[in-house]
């Protein structure tokens, strides 16, 4: 059985990052992948572009985009940042651009460039790199993990990493079998449910303009008509509903909501308009055409697309002339822009969540170390500890500070 000073098993962002700190501090690192490579999630990540962080370069305020759990992250926010992870990268060859939302992505536009990157960190690092190789169980006696038994035979360590991930993506190997090592070594989980997900819709024309971005919208999110929650920015119908990043953020409070009631979401398509002047340019539009059919004066005011679906849901004659249009009807366009109702039937599970929300108890952390407080020798890293942040990057650089910190304590424990 050969032993090693740190093992990590995950070949994700947060153990690529775990082994290759722990071997640049001086230890024999061995990591092991079940996939037949590292970084297989990492390559899907932002459409397949990776939004490696965010520009938001405060620890503090970083740490606040994750609620109420976000003041634990801050020492390992403070002992490898923003600052540290966009640095890193440029070293590594793989140039960054901020782009809008603050959300910081590889220049070339590639997630591929991300994953090479931290593998050949790894292996410069001196990491040795097992993939297609399953840990099927830690061996944990006296408190401590004394080997681990794989598809490979047994190996041990003086210290653990287990950065296995959480349950999003099942495809990419992400299969909770990290949950069932903590808990039967007796870490306290927090229920995983998926988190950041499309959400799925009553109404069926959503797909057929599935294929445009809804830019600077407002959504705002009611239970039994009485508003709960409110985003602006960016979001898109699909097949199924609307997503995209708003509904990704607002996912967590919608999937509460549909367990108290009726849920719908409210869209405003000019939320820079208040309504009433919008009101005065819907009336300034009909009488510009006012001799036109009202199905051909839209053309300013939607894209061309989304038209057949408005003349549908406000039920009014396309081939009625403009100046005939009512009052009553006119008011039926201006709630469709400025209060387009959306009925929740259900959020999209883990097969398409962008990440895992719940994991191991920080209770159980400590998270100066990242160390558990249950076995001595094991350290936690990246998605499958209870912290989840919206989207923009923070849920990677969650991965990245908390990789650095427990590889660094378990290369000197």
């Amino acid at each position: 059985m050969k032993r090693y000073d740190v093992i990590v098993v995950g070949g994700g962002p947060a153990g690529l990052f775990a082994a290759g700190f722990a071997a640049r501090r001086g230890a024999q690192v061995l990591l092991l992948e079940k996939n037949a490579r590292c970084g297989a999630k990492l390559l899907i990540t932002g459409k397949g572009r990776c939004n490696v962080t965010h520009s938001e370069d405060d620890p503090r305020k970083f740490a606040e985009f994750f609620g109420r759990n976000g003041r634990a992250l801050l020492t390992a926010l403070y002992a490898f940042g923003v600052k540290e992870v966009v640095a890193f990268f440029e070293e590594q060859g793989v140039a960054l651009t901020v782009e809008r939302g603050g959300r910081i992505f590889p220049q070339s536009g590639e997630a591929r460039d991300v994953q090479r990157a931290l593998e050949s960190f790894a292996r410069d690092a001196g990491v040795e790199l097992r993939t297609s190789c399953t840990v099927k169980q830690p061996l944990i006696e006296d408190g401590r993990v004394q080997a681990l038994e794989t598809s490979a035979g047994l190996f041990s360590a003086g210290n653990v990493v287990l950065a296995t991930g959480g349950l999003s993506y099942p495809e990419t190997g992400c299969t909770g079998d990290g949950y069932a090592w903590a808990a039967a070594s007796g870490h306290r989980l927090v229920p995983a449910e998926p988190a950041l997900v499309p959400v799925h819709l009553r109404e069926s024309w959503t797909a057929e303009v599935s294929h445009f971005n809804l830019r600077n919208v407002r959504v705002t999110l009611t239970v039994e008509g009485k508003k709960v929650d409110e985003r602006f920015g960016e979001a898109f119908f699909t097949s199924t509903g609307i997503g995209g990043p708003i509904i990704l953020d607002m996912s967590s409070r919608i999937r509460e909501a549909l367990k108290q009631g009726k849920v719908k979401l409210l869209l405003d398509l000019k939320p820079a308009v208040a309504i009433e002047l919008f009101d005065k340019r819907l009336q300034r539009e009909l009488a510009e055409h006012s001799n036109q059919d009202f199905g051909n004066s839209l053309g300013s005011l939607l894209p061309r697309d989304m038209i057949p679906v408005f003349l549908r849901l406000v039920g009014i004659d396309p081939r009625k002339k403009c100046h005939s249009v009512t009052r009553t009807e006119r008011q039926r366009l201006l709630k469709l822009f400025k209060e387009l109702e959306l009925e929740v039937t259900g959020c999209e599970g883990f097969r398409r969540a962008i990440i895992t929300s719940g994991g191991v108890s920080l209770q159980d952390i400590d998270m100066r170390s990242m160390r558990s407080r249950q076995v001595a020798n094991l350290f936690f890293a990246g998605e499958m500890i209870d912290l989840d942040g919206p989207t923009g990057g923070f849920n990677l650089q969650e991965c990245w500070s908390t990789g650095y910190l427990a590889g660094i304590n378990a290369a000197i424990a």
